[in-house]
């Protein structure tokens, strides 16, 4: 199923503020809230739909990177990051916005449901995500490439394999006697519920370490470097972020990897301007080449072709050379075609001639067909300036 606008997904114009963003979000999250309904595999992905859209478009950068480049700029096929998440995802990261009513998103099911709500169960913990940035060539966006770089981050520790515990055992915490959860009474705006909330013992976890590993101090992770491969797809633009899946930050007690978020910054060429998937290269031709025409050698992203000049080439005309620039992406990351090379013409006048040369254009000066007339004024300033 094609992906919606996220606009169009939370029902909210592209200049809603932030709160307005926030309060679409939590209309939605309520309407489709798995505890109301049960079974609903429809409303699930009406839920998860609703989560991705805020995510994006509650962060300021993302949403500006969604404003400029739709679903290329966020995620999609190739190699982007995409929504993808996962109901725990959802629970851990946006639980807090409905806080200031006296409840989680975690009970809103006890609300509607008559107190049977859903229980989450001990926490996974999500090692946090990373960010680098990766600098292109231009022939290095065109084809797509490989890079591998060495980061700094947290990763699993070797001797306890991530437990935390020196001899691989944990206990049942006492305080939670295992769901992670803890129940407390609290009143809110629809009276008093019963609200869930982590356990401050455990941390949400359900299991507590009494013998914690020496070399990780019962954390489970170290920070160590890491070589990581990045696969660059071509076509890819400076400000688009990739993401690597799981190449984050390690999670404490063996929970979920982070992510690397990839952003990619493109170097300056030396002979091309790029405008979007086109590429523009300024062409100088000396004067007698465009009076009478002639092969002149240009560069390409990969390597040298000879072109010909007509006879009589103006300054200004912009030649094609079809399907020389890089390749397009759609809003979802998939390539469908490829750019071309434009060809901006000029024409050189010297500023400086010695005697024959001088005598040369002298003699020019009066022939009938080096004087430009009324009409031939007309066309050059049109083609060049278009006016």
């Amino acid at each position: 199923m094609d992906k919606r606008d996220y606009y169009e997904v939370l029902e909210v114009p592209k200049t809603a503020t932030a709160e307005e963003i926030k309060k679409a979000y939590r209309k939605k999250a309520i309407q489709y809230h798995p505890d109301k309904n049960p079974g609903d595999k429809a409303a699930e992905e009406k839920f998860k739909e609703a989560a991705e859209a805020y995510e994006v478009l509650s962060d300021p950068q993302k949403r500006a990177r969604y404003d400029q480049y739709g679903f290329a700029g966020m995620g999609g096929a190739g190699g982007f990051s995409s929504g993808g998440m996962s109901m725990e995802d959802i629970f851990t990261h946006f639980g807090d916005i409905f806080q200031g009513a006296g409840f989680d998103i975690g009970d809103i099911g006890e609300m509607f449901m008559g107190g049977g709500g859903r229980s989450r169960g001990p926490r996974v913990r999500r090692g946090s995500d990373m960010r680098v940035k990766v600098r292109l060539t231009l022939e290095e966006i065109a084809s797509g490439c490989e890079k591998k770089i060495k980061v700094r981050k947290l990763v699993q520790c070797k001797d306890c394999h991530g437990t935390g515990s020196a001899d691989g055992n944990t206990e049942t915490c006492p305080t939670c006697k295992g769901s992670g959860r803890v129940i407390r009474q609290q009143r809110g705006i629809f009276g008093m519920m019963q609200v869930q909330s982590e356990c401050e013992t455990c941390g949400g976890e359900g299991r507590v370490i009494k013998n914690k590993c020496p070399k990780c101090g019962g954390q489970g992770v170290l920070r160590d470097e890491e070589i990581i491969t990045i696969t660059i797809p071509a076509g890819v633009a400076g400000g688009m972020q990739l993401t690597v899946p799981g190449k984050g930050n390690a999670a404490p007690h063996g929970g979920v990897n982070g992510d690397l978020l990839v952003l990619i910054e493109e170097e300056e060429h030396k002979e091309f301007v790029r405008q979007e998937s086109d590429l523009v290269y300024n062409l100088l031709l000396d004067m007698p080449t465009a009076v009478l025409g002639g092969q002149v050698q240009i560069p390409t992203l990969t390597g040298d072709v000879k072109i010909t000049i007509t006879p009589g080439t103006q300054p200004g005309k912009v030649l094609r050379m079809r399907g020389k620039g890089l390749p397009r992406i759609d809003q979802y990351g998939r390539n469908y075609g490829v750019g071309d090379l434009l060809i901006n013409v000029g024409v050189y006048i010297p500023e400086k001639l010695n005697k024959d040369e001088r005598a040369l254009i002298e003699k020019l000066q009066n022939s009938p067909n080096i004087a430009p007339g009324a009409a031939d004024k007309k066309n050059f300033f049109r083609n060049l300036f278009g006016i």
